[in-house]
């Protein structure tokens, strides 16, 4: 840090020295500070207590407790020269102590600090005069809103790297460097937002967003694959059972569909089961969007016919914006519901059995035809 001297067109060096140097201590000095100037920390911030130790059953206390413009709580915790190894947990710890706390509870930790500090407000009326709200209409610590501000001269890396890896699960975390300058016998503090940099706080947050979103989607899956292999293991034994042979040598899998050889190449039989249809389809993809079409416009010219044998209407889809074409019957339904497999198993074992009878011969009768 510099000092401009505008008489001398120039700059001077502030020498950075420690907090211990000075003789600074932390409850005494770095607490205060930031309790009497909570916006040293760059944003609109409530302090409602100091050295807080209301939690039950322990007899630990954090440094300052906050409530910020959105009303979630926000656990301050502060270090001089450096933070140590474990104030990371340590604020865990308290956030996970405080994310209990009712409105009513808050109020009255604000209130207690308000007597002691000497200030003649009630915690409502400071409470309404933060947010500009009536009190009745204020919502406080909603779910798991908890924020944690470290403050410290000095970063570990273990700290820097835990609380990087954390904001990838959304735990709302930020690091401020404190450190104090001199020039003489003025004595200067700058207070820095270094993780995330406050450039780059939000892409930060949106890539923890996306980055949880796609774990809790990775996890939802794999808790589908049990489900949906129990499924198919039921439904292919009365597949079977019904006179087919098409899946005799057809296993059990993860995924969402299985599929079985109709005797042309790129053309399958299809069970498809998901969370809103059970289903049975031919479906074509022979590797060229001219070839799937041509297939498809051959067996929609006999709709009419396919649609008599089969006794009810298909979906007809030829997906013009993609390579692929499919022919289904469908039924709305949610696998994941087993109450409902024993009314979509038996009507997907029914279609495919009449898809089968009724598009073999005529997919046989386009492969010699090719072929000729």
């Amino acid at each position: 840090m510099y000092r401009i001297d505008r008489a001398a067109n120039s700059i001077q060096p502030l020498r950075a020295v420690s907090f211990k140097e000075l003789g600074f201590r932390e409850r005494a000095h770095l607490q205060e500070w930031i309790a009497r100037e909570p916006s040293a920390l760059g944003e609109d911030l409530l302090v409602i207590q100091k050295e807080f130790a209301g939690f039950s059953d322990t007899s630990e206390r954090l440094d300052l407790l906050a409530l910020d413009k959105q009303g979630s709580l926000v656990i301050i915790e502060n270090k001089l020269d450096d933070t140590g190894r474990d104030v990371t947990w340590q604020a865990l710890k308290y956030a996970s102590y405080c994310a209990a706390m009712t409105k009513e509870e808050i109020r009255n930790i604000f209130q207690d600090y308000l007597q002691r500090s000497g200030e003649g407000l009630s915690a409502e009326e400071a409470l309404c005069a933060f947010y500009d709200e009536d009190y009745d209409d204020l919502i406080l610590n909603k779910g798991v809103s908890q924020r944690i501000i470290l403050v410290a001269a000095n970063f570990r890396k273990e700290v820097t790297s835990t609380v990087l890896w954390l904001s990838n699960f959304r735990v709302r975390i930020q690091c401020f460097r404190a450190n104090p300058f001199t020039m003489g016998d003025d004595l200067f503090l700058t207070i820095d937002q270094i993780i995330p940099t406050k450039d780059t706080e939000e892409f930060t947050i949106g890539l923890a967003d996306k980055a949880k979103d796609e774990i809790e989607g990775l996890q939802k899956e794999a808790r589908r694959h049990p489900i949906r292999r129990k499924f198919w293991t039921e439904l292919i034994p009365l597949m079977n059972a019904s006179g087919s042979s098409l899946f005799q040598s057809i296993s059990p899998g993860r995924f969402s569909w299985i599929s079985a050889g109709s005797g042309v190449g790129g053309v399958g039989f299809n069970f498809g089961a998901t969370q809103t249809y059970g289903r049975a389809e031919i479906y074509i993809d022979r590797g060229d969007k001219d070839q799937n079409e041509a297939l498809f416009d051959r067996l929609h010219n006999d709709r009419q016919a396919i649609e008599d044998e089969i006794g009810e209407p298909l979906v007809w889809e030829r997906l013009d914006t993609k390579r692929a074409c499919r022919i289904k019957l469908e039924r709305q339904a949610d696998i994941f519901d087993a109450d409902q497999w024993p009314v979509i198993m038996p009507f997907m074992v029914s279609a495919m059995n009449r898809i089968e009878k009724a598009f073999s011969p005529r997919l046989a009768a386009a492969k010699r035809q090719t072929a000729d």
